[in-house]
């Protein structure tokens, strides 16, 4: 946890944050959508968290926000609440808030069945989550053979960023997932819960910062994220049928809690 808490602290300043301020807004891949998410359910007045926040670019798009995230030095970028992950959690209570979005995050995240617990303690019943991870982080990522010219690689690491183009084609990916995707569905619909969220681990590297997946550490699918929400007392609004869930490639999961 040191490791990880570290480079972000130390990332702070650096050019991974530097020019963020700067961009519109409505530049931000998931602006549109977080803003009908926001809209269309009346939530502009309502007690929203986000998980994973940055330097508080969304901060004004709601009345009553609160933002979180690891490092204690992105606090200054705030005027409204802002709290940090204190290793066991967020210090904030249980059901405490009516929406909770989190964009790019969940794939930094070394325990990521207790970020997902968070998000199931900290909303009340009826409270709605936009949970928008970069989905499928590759695992080549973390060396940055997408990046690296052929010339600093080393002979086995230059087969590795040619297989990249076949391996990262829909085709390879397909037939990699939909197979998996079939088996899990079919078991949840015999009533088999998941417990815990599936995802692949994926090394992260705190050292050298290639791209914005290199410091992930978790390539999730979103099916699987779908099928733990639906698992542990959601519903999910986005994807409310087989195929739709099946199919699921890219964009945000909204999901529901259910009233107790």
């Amino acid at each position: 946890m040191a490791t990880y808490q570290q480079f972000y602290e130390n990332r702070v300043d650096g050019n991974y944050l530097a020019d963020s301020p700067s961009l519109p807004l409505q530049s931000h891949y998931y602006y549109r959508d977080l803003k009908c998410f926001i809209d269309d359910n009346g939530l502009a007045g309502k007690r929203c968290l986000e998980i994973g926040s940055g330097i508080g670019r969304f901060q004004d798009l709601v009345d009553d926000y609160w933002g979180a995230d690891v490092s204690a030095g992105l606090g200054v970028n705030y005027h409204k609440n802002y709290v940090v992950h204190g290793g066991n959690g967020y210090p904030l209570p249980s059901e405490s808030f009516d929406a909770i979005w989190t964009l790019f995050a969940y794939e930094h995240f070394p325990d990521l069945q207790a970020g997902m617990l968070e998000i199931k303690r900290l909303l009340k019943p009826g409270g709605l989550v936009f949970f928008a991870p970069a989905w499928q982080c590759r695992p080549w990522g973390g060396q940055g053979y997408a990046v690296r010219p052929y010339g600093s690689l080393r002979w086995w690491e230059r087969f590795i960023k040619a297989s990249i183009l076949w391996r990262d084609s829909l085709l390879w990916r397909s037939l990699n997932l939909f197979p998996k995707r079939l088996f899990w569905h079919l078991l949840f619909l015999f009533g088999v819960r998941p417990k815990s969220i599936r995802f692949s681990r994926i090394s992260p590297n705190y050292e050298v910062f290639w791209g914005p997946d290199s410091d992930a550490c978790n390539s999730i699918d979103p099916h699987d994220a779908l099928l733990w929400f639906l698992g542990h007392g959601f519903r999910c609004l986005s994807h409310g049928n087989f195929l739709s869930a099946f199919l699921v490639r890219t964009g945000p999961l909204i999901c529901q809690k259910e009233l107790t």
